[in-house]
């Protein structure tokens, strides 16, 4: 009986102090995927327009939840956006980039 007690508390006592080195590593990796899927959610090199790509992935997201037609030509910022000029013309080139990764990465359906 005091054989087993002794190896019982020595395994007790290895696997506490090799739990937390096992969830470090656990937690780096999550955190490694988590950045990746969160890299196709950020605006082009050298675009001017963040905001348009981000309007265009939530557009996708309300689009695809709400059962309209997922089409960036169809959403309301695609005809209507919020810039004036010759700004609309790359409001909605990038607005169209944003939308396509993020039907791309299937939003509506518990991708984000």
């Amino acid at each position: 009986m005091k054989m087993m007690t002794r190896i019982a508390t020595s395994l007790m006592a290895v696997t506490m102090m090799t739990a937390p080195m096992m969830m470090a590593a656990q937690s780096s990796q999550n955190q490694t995927q988590a950045a990746a899927q969160e890299d196709w959610m950020t605006p082009p090199a050298g675009s001017e327009q963040a905001q348009a790509y981000k309007d265009g992935i939530e557009a996708a997201k309300l689009d695809t939840v709400a059962k309209r037609p997922v089409e960036a030509s169809k959403s309301y910022l695609y005809n209507h956006p919020p810039v004036k000029g010759a700004d609309k013309d790359a409001y909605r080139s990038t607005f169209t980039q944003g939308y396509k990764a993020a039907v791309a990465h299937n939003t509506g359906n518990g991708g984000m």
